[in-house]
C-alpha cells in the first residue's frame, strides 16, 4: 500500500482575471477551488491511474472539510486528522495575462496531540508499504519530523520517499530512502548552484547527475530528478543513468507536476516492471499535467505514454 502524508494542505483559490492593477477594485472571470499539497496531488494521480493509497494529514475548520470532500470526490481514501483549533489555509492564486501572482498562508497550528494520532497510524504501517514524506511542514512542527518518522519506522521494511527541499532533504537522506525526487532548481540549490541557468542540455544532465550521485552516496537509493521541459534524470539502485525526454505540448500549467511524475514512477512500480517502464510512465504523467489545467486523468496520460 502507498500512503502520502501532507501536513500542511491548503485549499488553493484559483482567480482568473485580465491584468490586475494594483491598488484598484479588480473583477475575476473565473473562480474555482481545488485541494492543494504535494501529497494531495501524489494521492490523487494515483488514484486517477487505479493504484491504492491512502491519504493522510492534518485539516482544519470548514476549509479542512472541504479539502476532505475535494479529495473524496476526486476517488482518494483518505484519513485526515482533524485539528482542534484554526482552519487549513486558503492560497490564492492569482492568474492574469502577465502571469500568475500566489498568496501562500502559513497553516494552522498542530498540536502535539494531533502528531501523535499521526505516529499511531504510522506504526501500523507494514513490510513493504510505502510512505511518501512530501512538501512543506506548518512552522509549529519541529523540522527534523521527516527524519523522525523515518526514524521511528526504522526496521519495518517500509521504504520511504522523500520530496522536500533543503534540509528536509538533507536530514532524511541518512535513514536510506527508497526514493528521493528533488527537481533540478531544487537539486541545484542544496548545492549552491542555480542549474535554471544553464541552457545546454548536456552540461545540465552532467551536472544533474553529478550531483546525483552525491545525493546516492549520502543514503538515497534511488534519486528522481525532474527537469521541466528537458525531461527527467533517474540514477537507480544500481548506479545507472535512465535519461528521458520530455514529449513537445503546450504547457498549460506546470504547478504539481513534479508531484504529477513522482506518482506515475510509482505507478509504474521499478521494482516489478523495470526502471525505463516506470520512467516513462512517469514522464507520461508529468506531461500530462503540464498540458492540462487540471491534475490529469488515466486517459489523457495513457494517451501520451504510448507515444513515447
Amino acid at each position: 500500500m502507498i500512503y502520502t502524508v501532507t501536513f500542511n494542505p491548503a485549499l488553493d483559490y484559483v482567480m482568473k482575471l485580465g491584468t490586475m492593477k494594483k491598488g484598484f477594485t479588480n473583477r475575476t472571470s473565473e473562480e474555482m477551488y481545488l485541494a492543494g499539497g504535494k501529497g494531495l496531488n501524489v494521492s490523487s494521480v494515483l488514484s486517477g491511474l487505479g493504484v491504492d493509497n491512502v491519504a493522510l494529514g492534518f485539516t482544519a475548520g470548514f476549509t479542512g472539510n472541504e479539502i476532505e470532500r475535494l479529495m473524496t470526490e476526486s476517488g482518494c481514501r483518505c484519513e485526515f486528522i482533524r485539528l482542534k483549533e484554526g482552519n487549513s489555509r486558503i492560497n490564492v492564486k492569482l492568474k492574469e495575462s502577465g502571469g500568475e501572482t500566489e498568496l501562500n498562508a502559513g497553516g494552522p497550528p498542530v498540536d502535539e496531540e494531533a502528531r501523535q494520532k499521526l505516529s499511531e497510524r504510522l506504526d501500523k504501517l507494514q513490510s513493504g508499504d510505502i510512505l511518501v514524506l512530501a512538501g512543506s511542514i506548518p512552522k509549529t512542527m519541529p523540522a527534523d519530523i521527516y527524519s523522525s518518522i523515518m526514524e521511528n519506522l526504522k526496521g519495518r521494511g517500509v521504504k520511504f520517499v522523500v520530496d522536500a527541499e533543503k534540509d528536509l532533504l538533507l536530514k532524511a537522506l541518512a535513514h536510506k530512502p527508497f526514493l528521493v525526487k528533488p527537481n533540478h532548481m531544487e537539486l541545484g540549490e542544496l548545492f549552491g548552484e542555480s542549474l535554471a541557468e544553464i541552457s545546454d542540455t548536456d552540461e545540465l544532465i552532467a551536472r544533474v547527475t553529478e550531483y546525483a550521485e552525491i545525493l546516492r552516496g549520502m543514503g538515497a537509493e534511488n534519486v528522481l530528478v525532474s527537469m521541466a521541459g528537458d525531461g527527467a534524470l533517474l540514477l537507480d539502485g544500481n548506479g545507472d543513468v535512465h535519461i528521458m525526454d520530455a514529449p513537445v505540448g503546450q504547457v498549460v500549467n506546470s504547478v504539481g507536476a513534479g508531484d504529477a511524475m513522482l506518482a506515475g514512477f510509482l505507478a509504474g512500480d521499478p521494482e516489478k516492471n523495470g526502471y525505463d517502464y516506470a520512467l516513462k510512465l512517469g514522464i507520461a504523467s508529468g506531461s500530462a499535467r503540464a498540458f492540462s489545467e487540471f491534475l490529469p486523468k488515466s486517459e489523457q496520460i495513457m494517451a501520451i505514454f504510448n507515444k513515447l
